[in-house]
């Protein structure tokens, strides 16, 4: 059941980082806006780890994966325009 939950705050987190990015926001369709929001609560997971806001078995939650995959589109989009 942990993977399908991971799936669904992925999906929501993607949708929401895609609709509140400015710009043109290169992720579409489902797999991939999952993929984003995944990726962004890893790396809220990794950041938060590293300064201490979560402990070493703690998982970002809903708002802070949000923020990971913004930033991911942010970087993401960044690397896009320099090709």
């Amino acid at each position: 059941m942990s993977i399908i939950w991971t799936i669904l705050i992925g999906f929501l987190a993607g949708v929401i980082a895609k609709l509140v990015t400015p710009g043109q926001n290169e992720p579409s369709g489902f797999i991939l806006t999952t993929l984003l929001g995944i990726v962004g609560a890893f790396v809220a997971t990794f950041l938060g780890q590293s300064l201490g806001w979560y402990g070493p078995n703690e998982g970002a939650g809903i708002i802070a994966a949000i923020v990971g995959a913004v930033i991911v589109l942010l970087v993401w989009g960044g690397i896009a325009r320099r090709k």
